[in-house]
């Protein structure tokens, strides 16, 4: 059986060890790139498409492998390299040196291409057991920040987000819109149609919300079927444009749920800061919802400002 094809760094400055590893390891399935010295080496595994693989001689010009190791550690980039040592260092002194340094495992010269391809074997599937850390890791991510029914944003990890932008609008002396929007009956369709169908509108809501945003406005679900939108950048004008472009996506066509078709339209509450005015995050969303309470008060789909005045402190 052959190996998984992997790029895999051969760190070699004999002519003879650089034609000897590139023939194993191509034969068995590797895509292989050979570095002469230790800078060429340092270089392949700095790169942005870095092979999870490396052998590296422990002597050669430059850098040697040792320092390599200890450069590539020291950066703590992911995902994970896997680095193994070939020497000729027979001391445990050295051995010790260069696992200490950041190599993963190591290999004595002349060594048996059985034991290296078992060694690079025993490699791959620690990297494979770090992807699925990784993996796991993101999904606990995700589950933490996103709501599991939307994919939007979380209440926590909006209003969060909105903290971090309102800081550094404040900091860059840049403006900041924040809108709130409900679906306006939506209690009627989970009354008329059950829960499920309530269900898929709030997706279908959420995607179209999402959908009519700037690629740098960020969409979190609030709580039930309200909104939270923050536009950095956002104000006046922009932030009743926005917020108006929003309100037409979501009542733009049916929505369509177990055989059933539901117009739905929303409302929203628009709240902005001008550049250097002075404001703190619960302000901004109390305002966003008032706004929103108003929409609500004036007949429902429709947009509408309560944007306090604030005192500009640049």
């Amino acid at each position: 059986m052959r190996d998984a094809a992997v790029k895999i760094l051969a760190a070699e400055d004999n002519p003879v060890f650089q034609t000897v590893l590139r023939g194993i390891l191509t034969k068995w399935g590797y895509e292989v790139i050979i570095a002469k010295d230790g800078n060429e080496a340092l270089r392949a595994l700095e790169a942005e498409d870095a092979p999870r693989l490396a052998l590296l001689d422990w002597m050669m010009p430059g850098i040697d492998g040792v320092d390599v190791c200890r450069r590539v550690r020291a950066v703590g980039r992911e995902p994970y390299i896997y680095i193994l040592l070939l020497t000729a260092r027979t001391e445990s002194e050295d051995l010790v040196e260069g696992i200490n340094a950041g190599a993963d495992d190591y290999l004595t010269k002349p060594f048996n291409a059985l034991e290296l391809r078992a060694r690079l074997r025993a490699g791959q599937r620690i990297l494979e057991l770090q992807e699925q850390l990784l993996e796991a890791r993101e999904a606990l991510r995700q589950e933490a920040t996103h709501d599991g029914l939307t994919g939007l944003l979380n209440r926590r990890a909006i209003l969060g987000l909105l903290q971090v932008e309102l800081e550094r609008a404040t900091r860059e002396k840049l403006s900041l819109a924040v809108l709130m929007a409900d679906l306006d009956h939506f209690k009627d369709i989970n009354d008329r149609y059950g829960h499920m169908a309530g269900d898929a509108v709030l997706r279908g809501a959420a995607n179209r919300m999402k959908s009519s945003v700037r690629r740098y406005d960020s969409v979190g679900r609030y709580g039930g079927e309200e909104f939270l939108m923050v536009l950095p950048g956002g104000n006046g004008e922009g932030a009743l444009s926005q917020a108006e472009r929003l309100r037409q996506a979501v009542a733009s066509e049916p929505f369509s749920f177990g055989g059933q078709c539901q117009t739905v339209t929303c409302s929203v509450g628009v709240t902005w800061r001008a550049a250097g005015s002075r404001c703190d995050a619960d302000t901004l969303v109390r305002e966003a919802d008032l706004g929103l309470y108003a929409a609500k008060e004036n007949g429902r789909n429709r947009v509408v400002c309560a944007c306090i005045e604030t005192v500009d402190v640049r």
